[in-house]
């Protein structure tokens, strides 16, 4: 159990590292969906709904965040 909760906590992390990344919709969509799976996953692991659930409901919501907003929306201290 605590080998699969490292290793889905490091594929989080990784994923978070690419939020930044892409300035097109489609770039924003994919890195969402990813972002939205991995976390997904772990939160459906955590809470019993099970972790291909979660990472297809995280996906659909980071993948249609992705899309939905501009590079220009974010404030990175600029």
């Amino acid at each position: 159990m605590s080998h699969k909760l490292t290793i889905s906590l490091l594929l989080a992390a990784s994923l978070t590292t690419l939020g930044g990344c892409g300035y097109s919709p489609g770039h924003r969509a994919l890195t969402g969906a990813a972002i939205g799976a991995g976390g997904g996953a772990i939160i459906g692991a955590a809470t019993g709904m099970g972790p291909g659930t979660g990472a297809l409901i995280g996906a659909g919501v980071g993948g249609v965040t992705g899309a939905a907003t501009t590079h220009s929306q974010l404030n990175l201290g600029n």
